[in-house]
């Protein structure tokens, strides 16, 4: 089988570059989508990288290079989001607006684009990173944050449904606390005491690796004992 092609936001760091690395280690050829150069992750026979910024759009661009670049497009991970630790009552409409921009607006338009590659793969895949916050509203100041990955949860919904038919699968990853800076900015917990990144990795090839009839609409992932999760 021809090596597959996945596009990845936010490869740069934590979870999007532990995927990065994981879907490397298993043979895919990626598109990684940076905000600007990492080191380690450089232009070669099977990465493309790519600039990108979620707040600023050029998903379509994007996705025509990747396609120029490798001639198929069988999974996007849309990864890159941003949080504002704010309450409801809190947060500002600017604060809103950017984090709906990045955590909904963007995997919206990036699947978008991609959209006819996935179909035209016969077994398309669309990873959207979202949260348990996206599944539950656990603290006052999660929930300006907790807003948008429950839209951002909604979408791969959405678009498991629309393009269910054409072989396309979409599935919402909710992990709590993963041991990356975003995390390190939130709590004092110990990171070997959290999810690990590399295991967040792990569950999203097993989502984009499931033939066309086990579709997984949600993977819920969590390091500590909660009612639901």
């Amino acid at each position: 089988m021809e090596e597959r092609v996945a596009l990845i936001s936010g490869a740069s760091r934590g979870i999007g570059r532990a995927i990065t690395d994981h879907l490397l280690s298993r043979g895919w050829r990626l598109s990684v989508g940076l905000r600007g150069p990492v080191e380690g992750l450089a232009d070669g026979e099977r990465v493309q990288t790519w600039t990108y910024d979620a707040r600023e759009g050029g998903e379509g661009s994007w996705v025509e290079a990747a396609l120029e670049r490798f001639g198929r497009i069988d999974a996007i991970v849309a990864n890159a989001g941003i949080m504002v630790p704010k309450t409801v009552i809190e947060g500002s409409d600017e604060e809103l607006d950017a984090m709906w921009e990045v955590n909904v607006k963007a995997p919206r338009r990036l699947a978008q684009a991609a959209f006819p590659a996935l179909a035209a793969s016969g077994r398309g895949r669309i990873i959207i990173l979202a949260s348990l916050s996206g599944k539950r509203v656990k603290t006052p100041g999660s929930g300006l944050y907790a807003v948008t990955k429950h839209a951002a949860v909604a979408l791969a919904h959405a678009l498991r449904q629309t393009g269910f038919d054409q072989g396309i699968r979409a599935t919402a990853i909710c992990p709590g606390f993963v041991a990356t800076d975003m995390a390190r900015g939130l709590t004092n917990r110990d990171p070997a005491e959290i999810t690990d990144p590399a295991d967040v990795a792990r569950l999203v090839e097993v989502a984009i690796d499931l033939p066309n009839t086990a579709s997984v609409a949600e993977l819920a992932i969590n390091w500590q004992a909660e009612e639901l999760y």
